[in-house]
């Protein structure tokens, strides 16, 4: 079973690219797939009206127990980036969670 991810774009219309890499990076969390239910990613333009806003990426990671997990935001000039951010603590923090688990619980 696949981890499902909801996105929602604030202050700009997104695309078709954003959208593209969202999907590779939740790649990324598949080995967690035991953990995760599924995520909800925003992405807010921030000054929009500006000539070059800065973006802020939330991600938020729903376990299969349906807890809550809040990733910090993620806050740059280059959404892409601020998204391979944000992925990556969410990585790492789910990574650490596993680890805690396994010492916890040794087979």
């Amino acid at each position: 079973m696949g981890i499902g991810m909801q996105i929602a774009y604030f202050g700009f219309a997104g695309s078709a690219r954003l959208e593209a890499e969202a999907s590779i990076q939740l790649m990324r969390l598949e080995p967690f797939g035991t953990q995760l239910a599924g995520c909800h990613l925003a992405i807010e333009a921030m000054g929009a009206s500006t000539r070059q806003p800065k973006y802020d990426v939330r991600l938020d990671l729903i376990t299969r127990k349906g807890e809550f997990r809040p990733v910090p935001h993620m806050t740059g000039v280059d959404p892409m980036d601020a998204l391979k951010r944000a992925f990556d603590i969410a990585e790492r923090q789910l990574a650490g969670i596993a680890a805690a688990e396994a010492h916890e619980n040794p087979r």
